[in-house]
């Protein structure tokens, strides 16, 4: 009788599709571990990234709406959720390792930046390596979790988060499927948010659109999901019609949300904020944390500062903006 973990490896080799990646192919960790007797290797990395300080404060980091009014708008880790629910669906429909693509799907923005792609593009002009969240998604898992000693995740979960969203794909279909499904999740998220927010309306959508999408979220979704399933063989794909259409409701994204003022008016300050504090801490690394301290002595006081930042809340950023930059008698 085996263990646990053993029984299930034995039933992946058993029903997954042979163009799985099935964990007992798995490339292994950096520092190799013993296995665990009831999970299997990319179930323990879906666990740690839960269990990671970075994945807690998700939480408070902007999506698209920055420091939004209601309870109900789409925040960092809400939009990790939704991918995560969304790349698992495609996994199982074409039977790939559910458990790998939860565990990309989880981790794929672990290194995102307060204030979203603002806060994104404020560090990339300001750290001299440029910066973007994928590689600073890989960095956190590597690196900066755990008090510098990082995760030790599979290569498989690493190469995932690497290759979500610009650059080589991944060499997984469960790569694959979270980069698409990252692209599901926010298109129709945001869509969702505007709507709330009065910015867009479901009939300003174009009607050609709808008619090959659907008229709601849900069957938006449901669309795009299916078409990938029936359409995937060794190459994640959706039918032409269908990315054609996605192509274009992201286009009309763009134009009449992405760049609208009353979701992103206040991206020059949010920008400004991550630019000063970036500085700040590079003129006083000792004013930095422990950890980042650390990272300071060992490679450079750049990329501690770029680190410290990154990891930043939107609500930790503002805090402590305000302490460094603002007189106390100006704060209520």
């Amino acid at each position: 009788m085996g263990t646990i973990r053993e029984e299930t490896e034995r039933i992946e080799d058993l029903t997954l599709s042979p163009r799985a990646m099935h964990v007992v192919n798995t490339k292994g960790r950096e520092i190799e571990e013993e296995e665990d007797e009831i999970r299997t290797a990319y179930q323990r990395d879906r666990d740690r990234i839960i269990h990671s300080s970075s994945f807690r404060r998700l939480k408070h980091k902007t999506q698209v709406f920055l420091a939004p009014t209601g309870d109900h708008y789409r925040t960092r880790l809400t939009h990790t959720l939704e991918v995560s629910q969304i790349a698992r669906t495609m996994a199982r429909g074409l039977r790939l390792n559910e458990d790998l693509t939860e565990a990309i799907a989880l981790g794929h923005d672990l290194g995102h930046t307060p204030f979203g792609h603002a806060g994104e593009r404020a560090l990339n002009a300001v750290y001299p390596g440029g910066f973007k969240h994928y590689e600073q998604s890989l960095r956190v898992v590597d690196v900066l979790e755990k008090s510098g000693r990082g995760l030790n995740l599979t290569y498989e979960v690493r190469d995932g988060i690497r290759c979500h969203t610009e650059g080589k794909e991944s060499d997984t279909l469960e790569g694959r499927i979270v980069k698409y499904a990252d692209h599901i999740a926010y298109i129709n998220h945001d869509i969702d948010d505007a709507e709330r927010a009065g910015i867009i309306t479901e009939d300003d959508i174009p009607k050609h659109l709808r008619d090959v999408l659907g008229y709601r979220k849900a069957q938006r979704i449901n669309t795009m999901v299916l078409s990938i399933i029936e359409n995937s063989d060794e190459e994640i794909k959706m039918a032409p019609d269908i990315e054609e259409a996605y192509n274009e409701i992201h286009e009309f994204m763009f134009k009449n949300v992405y760049t609208n003022p009353i979701c992103k008016g206040e991206e020059g300050k949010a920008m400004d904020i991550v630019t000063k504090l970036y500085n700040y801490f590079k003129e006083h690394p000792e004013e930095m944390t422990d950890e980042y301290r650390a990272v300071a002595a060992n490679e450079n006081i750049e990329r501690a500062a770029c680190d410290y930042i990154s990891g930043m809340s939107d609500h930790y950023a503002l805090s402590m903006y305000n302490s460094l930059f603002v007189p106390r008698f100006w704060v209520d």
